[in-house]
């Protein structure tokens, strides 16, 4: 499968988590992609950690507000009713528990639900921004990550990065599968269009308890 698809795979399924009302965090790089796929009806707020909510669509080439961008850098949209804000009440509203989902990406999560996303030792690259405090803050914590890097396993035993937080994330959705963290372990829910559980399995270095009720992701 190539990169693209794999990333639309994974973004329009976690699209299907959020719910009508949601106040929601979408990281930078392929979360920011979840935002196109909303499912009709749902009306959702996006907040951004750098200063403001109710963020809409990328702006149109040609259209954008350079004093206009997400966390990431992007040139964004805001909607009617939106407003902006200093540093300080954007994280009192993540701090104080008022996000109802954060999506990221990771470099590795384990079996724990630990989550490693912001450094690689030896490696110039940016902090982990909002992030340490988004996975604590927000009440449920979703990370939307291709499967493997470089054909090695990214959902491991055990985090060997440094760790972004400890025990908190709740869910694992990538190209080729949905995997709930529980008490128990990793549980496989749903496979992805192209995935088999021995696909999964062979992918991933945590050990998987398949769901009794196992299905195709619906996308």
């Amino acid at each position: 499968m190539d990169k693209q698809r794999a990333r639309e795979i994974i973004a329009k399924r976690v699209a299907k988590e959020l719910k009508d009302g949601d106040v929601v965090n979408l990281g930078i790089g392929l979360p920011t992609m979840v935002a196109n796929y909303i499912p009709d009806g749902i009306d959702i707020i996006l907040q951004s950690e750098n200063g403001f909510i109710g963020l809409g669509p990328v702006s149109k080439s040609g259209e954008e507000d350079k004093d206009l961008i997400n966390a990431g850098g992007q040139p964004v949209t805001i909607k009617p009713g939106g407003a902006f804000f200093d540093s300080a009440t954007s994280f009192a509203i993540i701090r104080g528990g008022h996000v109802d989902a954060t999506v990221l990406g990771a470099l590795q999560v384990d079996e724990k639900g630990n989550l490693a996303n912001w450094m690689i030792p030896g490696k110039m690259v940016p902090g982990m921004g909002g992030a340490m405090d988004l996975v604590v803050g927000a009440k449920k914590v979703i990370i939307a990550m291709e499967h493997t890097a470089k054909g090695k396993p990214k959902i491991l035993k055990e985090c060997t990065l440094p760790l972004t937080a400890a025990g908190q994330v709740n869910l694992i959705i990538t190209e080729m599968a949905v995997i709930e963290v529980t008490e128990r372990g990793l549980v496989l829910k749903e496979l992805g269009p192209e995935a088999t559980i021995e696909d999964v399995k062979a992918n991933t270095e945590a050990d998987l308890i398949i769901a009794d009720d196992l299905k195709k992701m619906e996308i």
